[in-house]
């Protein structure tokens, strides 16, 4: 699995017109093969930084969804971010969940 994590600082007032716009982009990108989750996300400590953060199946599948006509789209959205954009894609070999916590503290799965 793959994480691709893109954080954007909308332009002061400019917070709800950067969010529809992502979250326009966020449903094709939902629909496309290999993408487990789409979400975005705003920080609390500054309601101006969005995150959107989609899972990839493969890379093969993220390779699509880069060449595609949604993420030319995306691209100069980051073109709009107050401060500059943070792009980052994590290659994820092992998903663990609460039996990682049950089994570090010593309790039976």
């Amino acid at each position: 699995m793959i994480i691709e994590q893109l954080t954007i600082c909308a332009p002061k007032g400019k917070r709800q017109e950067v969010s529809k716009a992502l979250v326009s982009l966020s449903g094709p990108m939902q629909v496309q093969p290999g993408c487990l989750k789409c979400r975005l996300l705003q920080s609390w400590q500054n309601p101006d930084e969005l995150v959107l953060e989609a899972n990839w199946e493969t890379a093969e599948d993220l390779i699509r969804h880069l060449q595609s006509d949604n993420y030319k789209r995306l691209l100069l959205l980051m073109e709009l971010s107050a401060v500059a954009p943070v792009l980052e894609f994590c290659t994820v070999q092992d998903v663990s969940g609460l039996e990682l916590v049950q089994k570090a503290r010593g309790q039976s799965v």
